[in-house]
């Protein structure tokens, strides 16, 4: 017998997957999510109801990424990876678990998409020619008034 119930819709929101674009995406397999108690202000509500969330993420299983972005991915997450190769976010902006969790959710969607933008080159410049000597006269300048407060030398 074929099992009837609706999934709820936070279920549904776990579910799914973390679209970046088109080509890249989280699958909904990489993604675990624990809600823990959390801290700050709240009275008693805090203390009895698990809102922060903490999902992970396997980096290995996002889908589309091409090397090079998945070496971004890795610098930028460096500090938020766990002993198993995961992304660790967690959020506790709200005092909703559902909102903690589309935030979350945003915040491993924000950091795919900031791994797959190249960086920019830098252009090499110099600085030209008249703002040299502007900076070496001015030096001179400075030299001479610091030479004039010496005190003369006796003959």
């Amino acid at each position: 017998m074929p099992d009837t119930r609706v999934k709820s819709r936070y279920n549904l929101r776990m579910s799914q997957a973390i679209v970046v674009t088109d080509a890249v995406r989280v699958p909904a397999h990489a993604i675990t999510m624990h809600a823990v108690r959390a801290s700050g202000p709240g009275g008693q509500h805090v203390q009895k109801v698990a809102t922060k969330v903490d999902l992970r993420v396997d980096l290995g299983a996002i889908e589309g990424l091409a090397e090079a972005a998945r070496a971004r991915l890795a610098i930028l997450c460096r500090h938020r990876v766990d002993a198993d190769g995961r992304l660790m976010v967690t959020s506790q902006l709200t005092r909703n678990q559902a909102r903690n969790l589309e935030d979350a959710r945003e915040k491993v969607r924000a950091l795919v998409a900031a791994a797959l933008r190249e960086p920019r080159r830098r252009k090499k410049s110099r600085p030209p020619a008249a703002a040299k000597e502007r900076r070496l006269e001015a030096k001179k300048h400075r030299a001479a008034l610091k030479r004039e407060r010496t005190r003369p030398e006796r003959w």
